[in-house]
C-alpha cells in the first residue's frame, strides 16, 4: 500500500497550469514553525518548485486564491505574496476559513498560463 495523496501538484489543460493548495511544509514533511511571515515565504517557496517543475514562473501566474483561517494576519501575508510579483499581481481572492489541513494558517493556490500574453 502507498501513502499517495488523492492529488496532482499541478495538472495542466490547454496552456493552464493549475496548482495544487500549498502550506507550508518542510522537506521533512512537517509544517514550519515561524511567524506568519515565515510560513508565507515558505509557501511562496513551494509554490514556486511546483510552477518550476511546470515549465513556468510567477511572471505566467494568472489567478491565485489565498485562504487563510484569521483575516488579522491578511496584512502580513499580503506583504510577502506581493513581494514575489513584478508588475501587474495575478488577479487573487482571500479567503477565510475555519480549518486547513494539517492544522496551517496559510494555503494558496495558483493558476499559471503557459501562453506568453499573461
Amino acid at each position: 500500500m502507498t501513502n499517495k495523496l488523492p492529488f496532482s501538484p499541478f495538472t495542466e489543460s490547454n496552456g493552464l497550469v493549475f496548482l495544487s493548495g500549498q502550506v507550508y511544509l518542510t522537506s521533512e514533511g512537517n509544517l514550519l514553525e515561524g511567524t506568519i511571515e515565515e510560513k508565507t515565504h515558505q509557501v511562496m517557496k513551494k509554490l514556486q518548485e511546483v510552477l518550476e517543475k511546470a515549465g513556468v514562473t510567477f511572471e505566467n501566474v494568472a489567478k491565485t486564491t489565498i485562504y487563510v483561517t484569521d483575516m488579522s494576519i491578511y496584512g502580513k501575508v499580503n506583504e510577502v505574496y506581493a513581494s514575489y510579483f513584478e508588475g501587474p499581481c495575478p488577479a487573487r481572492e482571500t479567503i477565510c476559513v475555519k480549518e486547513l489541513p494539517l492544522g496551517a494558517e496559510i494555503e494558496i493556490s495558483m493558476i499559471a498560463s503557459k501562453n506568453t500574453s499573461t
